[in-house]
């Protein structure tokens, strides 16, 4: 796999402070394939396929608990969202703010400064899934539930 892009962002580490939700990143597509880009901007969204390349999982990393909160129960890697996984492949869907040759402005992109990108794919409504079923203590622990 080779990696078609870089982050370039202010979140450079995990004691950054920013928002994910606020953060506004670029990402610098190679020179190469700067035609791979084209018609991009007609999208408002894009999914972003990231290596997580500053996370090293080792094998007895098979539980955690999510968001690294103890009062949360433990979970499968697979159940939870974190950055611990044999793979350590991100996702983001992010908001195009604006391209500029081989550079795309982002929102939302909660990888680090100098991450490799692997893929960016368009986000449309056929992504969009009703009725999404999640855990109880999922939906309290991100406030979309209360008690």
């Amino acid at each position: 796999m080779q990696s078609v892009g870089t982050v370039r962002s202010p979140y450079r580490n995990k004691a950054t402070r920013i928002s994910r939700r606020d953060i506004v990143a670029e990402i610098v597509v190679r020179e190469d394939l700067e035609r791979t880009l084209t018609g991009i901007e007609e999208w408002s969204h894009l999914f972003i396929l990231f290596w997580m390349d500053q996370f090293t999982w080792t094998p007895d990393q098979l539980t955690v608990h999510p968001r690294h909160r103890e009062d949360l129960p433990e979970v499968g890697v697979f159940s939870a969202r974190g950055r611990e996984r044999p793979n350590p492949i991100g996702l983001a869907v992010v908001e195009l703010l604006k391209r500029d040759k081989n550079v795309l402005t982002v929102k939302a992109l909660d990888a680090y400064d100098g991450t490799p990108v692997l893929d960016i794919k368009p986000y449309d409504a056929y992504d969009a899934i009703t009725g999404l079923r999640a855990p109880e203590w999922w939906l309290m622990a991100t406030g979309r539930l209360k008690p």
